[in-house]
């Protein structure tokens, strides 16, 4: 009995609706666009007067694309993407953020440190405006003690009863490092500074398949969780991509074919494809995915354009001859990161060797 929980593209047809298909396809005709400007752009890096008319052209498709994403997440009540959702003031830091990410020249430690912003700006996004009214104290001990040992006091906002049972769930490789810096963030604004649980899922899809006939392979002998710890909890996904949203639907859906009905899911991207987030809340019931920026397509190799590359490997390296197991690649964050986020690294320590 084969022990890979297998998800199909096929397995996926039938939940978006034909208006998402159309404003797929509408989305893929403003790129196509964009590609014949790319191309001109690239072929004509010499000659100023024609950078500058493809620039412009790649500008204003790129607005009217934005404007398009915009008008059809408003109607998205469980669809949140942090420049449509927040003051236009902020929109410039986030902006350079990911094209920070984006730019092939960001080495690792850079890639990394851009990656802990953007979980910072999307934990933010998806509990740091609840219950305003209420607020939290933090009276914090600081280094200065003359005349008297000196304290400061800072309001946060109370969302103790929000990110309470919560369970970050991993989805394997580039997931793992978010998955930490999230629930790191979900420790400091605890009051009581609890450490969210793990569980650890290894998932890959098969990359010799295109777009319209992936599969996504769950594999349960690698996999490290416990349903029973899984039910009636928050279930967290924090993944730098969402493409397809082929992969944190197949768990889910295992999950609740097992019995387990969680009491919210939330799936937080850095950058998330328009039609991989469409299939995500149109395959899960009162699922609310965040992003901090939403590209338009995917090509038929089912990458995110114009995407950031493979964000697992930028942020762990690349695996090579021997994949590495979760213990292995905390390891390799280094020390540094290690420290940083120590008590869930030994949370995960626990998770892996308790299984």
């Amino acid at each position: 009995m084969s022990d890979n929980i297998i998800l199909k593209a096929e397995d996926l047809d039938g939940y978006l609706t034909e208006g998402d298909k159309e404003n797929i396809a509408r989305m893929h005709a403003f790129y196509d666009e964009a590609t014949v400007c790319f191309r001109n752009l690239a072929a004509g890096e010499s000659k100023p007067s024609l950078v500058k008319s493809e620039t412009d052209k790649i500008i204003t498709l790129y607005e009217s694309m934005g404007k398009f994403m915009q008008e059809i997440t408003v109607n998205e009540p469980h669809l949140h993407v942090y420049s449509f959702e927040t003051p236009s003031i902020q929109h410039g830091e986030v902006s350079r953020l990911i094209a920070k990410l984006r730019d092939m020249r960001t080495g690792h430690d850079e890639f990394v440190y851009y990656i802990q912003r953007a979980f910072e700006l999307l934990f933010n996004l998806a509990w740091g405006g609840a219950k305003q009214n209420h607020k939290n104290h933090l009276v914090v001990k600081t280094p200065v003690t003359v005349p008297v040992q000196n304290y400061a006091v800072h309001k946060i906002p109370d969302v103790d009863s929000l990110i309470e049972d919560t369970v970050m769930c991993v989805m394997l490789r580039g997931a793992l490092l978010p998955s930490m810096i999230l629930s790191k963030e979900i420790q400091e604004y605890s009051s009581t500074g609890a450490v969210t649980p793990f569980a650890l899922f290894r998932i890959k899809r098969d990359d010799a398949k295109m777009k319209d006939d992936m599969e996504y392979v769950l594999d349960l002998n690698m996999s490290y969780f416990d349903l029973e710890s899984l039910d009636g909890k928050n279930l967290v996904f924090a993944d730098p991509m969402n493409a397809t949203g082929g992969s944190l639907v197949t768990i889910v859906k295992y999950l609740l074919s097992r019995g387990v009905r969680p009491k919210s899911i939330k799936a937080l991207n850095v950058i998330a494809a328009l039609q991989g987030s469409l299939q995500i809340v149109r395959s899960i019931e009162d699922i609310d995915v965040y992003t901090l920026w939403m590209d338009p397509i995917l090509n038929n190799a089912a990458y995110i354009l114009p995407g950031l590359g493979d964000a697992g490997d930028r942020l762990n390296g690349e695996d090579g001859e021997y994949p590495r197991n979760m213990i292995q690649l905390v390891a390799d964050y280094g020390s540094n990161l290690a420290s940083l986020y120590r008590a869930q690294v030994r949370e995960i320590e626990r998770t892996v060797l308790a299984g």
